[in-house]
Parts: structure tokens; sequence; C-alpha cells
């Protein structure tokens, strides 16, 4: 039985006054399924084309910080307490930082955690032949 889910792409805006970004990461929220869960995946060659002075080491941990929170890591603090729903939310909530969701979509799923590979898969890692 496939349930409703909803999900958003993390971006990397490296430099916010530009606007310029990659997607680096999902998060899948599904109510019924009782899940929240996330990939992270950042392209360091892409990221270098959009800003050769970024700093990938501390990208990767903000990125990592989002996926912590999914996964309520001991030491996220009180976001990682929160119910999954308000975790979702919170994460998803529009920021003008180096990592910032995109808007949120919905659609249809049997498995959350599947879809999570595949929306990193089509979504976020390189295209390859």
């Amino acid at each position: 039985m496939r349930e409703t889910f909803e999900y958003a792409v993390l971006r990397v805006v490296p430099r916010v006054e530009r606007g310029e970004s990659l997607n680096a990461g999902v998060l899948v929220y599904c109510r019924q399924r009782d899940y929240l869960g996330s990939r992270v995946h950042l392209d360091v060659d892409r990221l270098r084309a959009l800003d050769p002075t970024a700093d990938p080491v501390a990208i990767t941990a903000a990125l990592q910080a989002s996926a912590d929170v999914c996964s309520a890591e001991v030491g996220v603090g009180a976001a990682g307490r929160e119910m999954l729903g308000s975790r979702f939310r919170w994460l998803t909530a529009p920021r003008s930082t180096v990592v910032q969701p995109g808007p949120v979509h919905t659609g249809l799923t049997a498995d959350p955690d599947a879809e999570v590979d595949r929306l990193l898969q089509l979504l976020v890692l390189p295209v390859t032949d």
C-alpha cells in the first residue's frame, strides 16, 4: 500500500548573494509510516565550480547536522527531540544560509526509506552514463 510522503532537496548556496546552488541532500517525511529520513552527498568538484573558496568541510558538517536532526542523533539539541513532523517543518523552513531547503513536494510511496535513496539518485548524485 502506498502512502503520501513529503520531500525537500537540501541545496548548497556557497555565496548567498549570488543565489547559485547545487543539490546536496534530500529529506523525506511520511507521517503514516512514522518516518523521517535523509541522505546527503556533497559533490566537491561542483562546489568548487560555483565558489573555489567554499569550505567543503564546513558545508559537509552543516549537511550532516540536518541528517542528524532527522535521525535524532544524540547531541543534536532540542530540534532532534521534536516529533517527526515538527522536525521536518523545522528543517524545511526557509533560511538564508549556505545550506538551504528547497520547496516541499509530495508523492506516493510504499517504502519511504527506498524513496530517499531514489530521490538522492535522481536529484543529487551526478548523472552517470
